[in-house]
């Protein structure tokens, strides 16, 4: 994994718990905020803040480097680690979906990560478990992560819960909705928003927009459901090739 979601009394220390997760400087990461947080009244109703911090390209680089390295030393330890994490996962949905009234069965697969565990589940209901946009779908994993005790971020095992391989489909669905909107947002020359996105959907478009050097995508909102933006620009690879002032290029003369 890519990211890490962190909890702390302020955003503060809800960033500062994730740089622990992740195991890098500040300036390495990128954060997005998903919920504020509040202190409540006389102890009641008070909310943590929650934060979301995504690796950079470059740091991602770096930790895909340390990781292969040390699956390399032990590479049996994070398959077991990871095996005993899906099966306490497996166990955890299977009884929630029985409190939710829903006959399903759920398989434990092996993601294409030895890191990544994988819970099909198999239903009738199916459309009502993926809710809207996936929502419920989301709303389980998340329940199903932290009840097995998933360790977040890219150090230790990550819990997929999935239904008729919805999360591929979706992946795909966005990635082409991306395309068309940025060629759109071009062609027009005016900004396109996009509505009412998760966290995982909007960075499925920021990930397809990110090396098209005439558009910038920028989330704008609160809550966990938020607008994108996909913002036609000039070519971003000249603005990056910072101009020499003129008085200190080699042979100019500056008038006094």
């Amino acid at each position: 994994m890519d990211y890490v979601d962190a909890e702390g009394d302020t955003i503060d220390k809800a960033i500062e718990n994730a740089l622990k997760l992740l195991g890098v400087e500040r300036d390495k990461i990128t954060v997005e905020i998903l919920a504020e947080g509040k202190k409540g009244i006389l102890g009641f109703g008070s909310q943590k803040a929650r934060v979301r911090a995504a690796l950079r390209k470059s740091a991602i680089d770096v930790r895909a480097a340390e990781l292969e390295s040390l699956t390399l030393e032990n590479p049996s330890t994070r398959i077991a680690e990871t095996a005993a994490i899906g099966d306490k996962a497996k166990d955890v949905l299977i009884e929630i979906l029985n409190l939710m009234g829903v006959r399903a069965e759920v398989e434990l697969k092996t993601g294409e990560q030895t890191d990544e565990a994988i819970l099909e589940i198999q239903t009738e209901n199916s459309g009502l478990l993926i809710g809207r946009k996936g929502q419920t779908l989301e709303a389980l994993q998340y329940l199903v992560s932290r009840i097995a005790g998933e360790r977040g971020g890219t150090e230790g095992p990550h819990v997929v819960v999935d239904i008729e391989n919805y999360r591929d489909r979706r992946r795909k669905s966005l990635e082409d909705m991306a395309l068309q909107l940025g060629e759109k947002a071009k062609r027009q020359r005016r900004t396109v928003t996009v509505d009412a996105l998760s966290a995982a959907d909007r960075r499925i478009i920021h990930a397809v927009l990110q090396d098209d050097p005439w558009v910038t995508t920028k989330s704008l909102g609160q809550g966990s459901y938020r607008r994108l933006l996909i913002i036609p620009e000039g070519d971003r690879r000249k603005k990056d090739e910072t101009p020499v002032p003129t008085q200190d290029r080699p042979g100019t003369k500056v008038s006094k």
